[in-house]
C-alpha cells in the first residue's frame, strides 16, 4: 500500500489508515489525517523533509517518518 511519504507534489489522495497504535498515531488522526479524509500535497522542503499537505481547509507539515505512517487508498 502507498504511503503519504511516497507522493509527489500536487497530488491528491485519499487516507485509507494510519499505521501503528501509539502516540503518533493517535496525534495523525487528531490532526484530522482520518481514513476517507482527502488531502492535497503542497510542497517539500529543500531537503525533502518535512512534506506540507492540504486538508479540510488547513495545511500541515509532517516529517517524512510520520508521513510515512499514513496509507493512503488506491
Amino acid at each position: 500500500m502507498k504511503t503519504l511519504s511516497a507522493v509527489k507534489i500536487g497530488d491528491r489522495v485519499t487516507v485509507g489508515s494510519i499505521e501503528g497504535d501509539d502516540d503518533i498515531s493517535v496525534r495523525l488522526l487528531e490532526m484530522g489525517l482520518v481514513p476517507g479524509v482527502e488531502l492535497t500535497i503542497v510542497g517539500y522542503a529543500p531537503l525533502g523533509d518535512p512534506i506540507e499537505i492540504e486538508l479540510i481547509g488547513y495545511r500541515l507539515s509532517l516529517r517524512k517518518t510520520e508521513a510515512s505512517r499514513v496509507l493512503l487508498t488506491d
